[in-house]
């Protein structure tokens, strides 16, 4: 049935005038990049769940994440979060990772959880807080050295909760003095990727809260300072692939958290809630990898995708897999887009053309042309029932309850 429906599918696009080759290769391409707090035990701060089977320590996350790649084909790396992940020897972490067909991505630092951040860490008014979130930020650039990892994530989670509670003004300063410590530590091939978030924990003033202050500090800071964009850090309403697209012409798009949000940052598997906005952003990406300015091509080309959820009250694992097929779902259909065809219409100034162009690619079923990828990528049609048949998830149960926290 898959192959009939394929020839089906195929011939739609051939008469469209889509390269299905084209298509299929640039679907094998892409990587999304799993975080090892996706696979772990988390909860919220109403309520932490325990689950058994969860990972007690990184080195279990990294099998876990190993099952995700091994059905999927597209995640080849996992990133870390410091001191979540924090281990004797990241030499043998990063051989763990190997063996497992893996291997480590982006580093990010931790500056939320210790007692002494609770009024800020790189935004502190104190000199010594702000001297140790550095030297953090400094060890997370010599762990990404030692592993191999070539990106940096950092998210800032500074501010305040009343009026007049700190001088805003001084703890920009004082957050661009310790990120250019970072910056200046940082290889040649490195990336420094800056986040941000309009609110939460911090609900008056956050020090990093929207893409223009990670733009502008991305610029200030130099060429491997760029921004990261997580899909649920916006404000309800916002339109983020403007956002992507004004970055991409700015050369200064550096990757994505890919998440869901109904409300707030809703942390939930992407793609579920706003497909339509998944498919949009990749639209944007697509087109600026067609654009007449190489600079625009290479910044599209160069974007890191990475997922970064918090799965509660969903089986870690099969979360997961549905987040990465979710966007191998809406990736497909941006990729069935005719550009030429939105570029006429839009030169035509004709509205309804143009949006039909772009909207008719995500009304069109993919799924043949998913199964038939995968098959010729030597991984299951169907990575999730694969996974669910594998028995993976009853041998992990041994673990126990609770695992071993993020």
């Amino acid at each position: 049935m898959a192959d009939r429906d394929y020839i089906l599918f195929e011939e739609r696009q051939k008469d469209r005038g889509i390269d299905l080759e084209v298509v299929k290769a640039k679907l094998k391409a892409l990587n999304v990049e799993t975080p090892s707090w996706g696979y772990a035990h988390q909860g919220t701060r109403f309520k932490v769940f325990q689950p058994a089977g969860v990972p007690r320590d990184t080195y279990e996350k990294f099998e876990d994440a190993a099952q995700v790649h091994r059905f999927t084909g597209v995640c080849p790396k996992v990133a870390v979060h410091i001191p979540w992940d924090k281990v004797d020897d990241y030499g043998k972490l990063k051989r763990h990772a190997a063996d497992l067909g893996i291997g480590i991505g982006a580093v990010n630092p931790n500056l939320f959880q210790d007692e002494e951040y609770m009024l800020g860490s790189v935004c502190h008014s104190d000199p010594r807080i702000r001297r140790k979130a550095t030297d953090h930020l400094l060890e997370c650039v010599e762990i990404a050295r030692t592993v191999g990892s070539k990106d940096l994530s950092l998210w800032i989670a500074d501010g305040t909760n009343y009026p007049g509670q700190a001088d805003i003004r001084k703890r920009k300063r004082w957050m661009y003095e310790c990120l250019q410590e970072m910056y200046n530590a940082l290889d040649p091939d490195m990336r420094m990727l800056i986040e941000y978030k309009f609110y939460e924990p911090a609900f008056y003033h956050t020090d990093l809260a929207d893409w223009g202050m990670s733009f502008n500090l991305a610029n200030r800071l130099g060429p491997q300072a760029e921004v990261l964009v997580d899909t649920g850090h916006h404000p309800q309403g916002t339109n983020i692939e403007h956002i992507v697209a004004y970055l991409l012409d700015e050369r200064k798009l550096g990757g994505f958290h890919f998440n869901s949000r109904k409300y707030g940052d809703d942390d939930l598997i992407v793609g579920s809630v706003n497909p339509y906005e998944l498919f949009l952003i990749f639209y944007q990406i697509l087109d600026a990898a067609a654009d007449a300015d190489a600079g625009v091509r290479r910044n599209a080309a160069g974007i890191a995708y990475m997922i970064d959820q918090s799965h509660n009250i969903e089986p870690k694992i099969p979360a997961m897999i549905r987040s990465v097929m979710n966007v191998q779902t809406n990736y497909a259909k941006a990729l069935l887009i005719d550009l030429d065809e939105v570029r006429r219409a839009q030169e035509a100034q004709d509205v309804l053309a143009a949006e039909h162009a772009v909207r008719q690619a995500f009304e069109m079923d993919v799924t043949p042309l998913l199964q038939v990828v995968r098959e010729e990528m030597g991984i299951p049609a169907d990575p999730m029932q694969a996974y669910l048949q594998s028995g993976y998830a009853d041998r992990i149960r041994a673990r126990g309850q609770g695992g071993g926290g993020s």
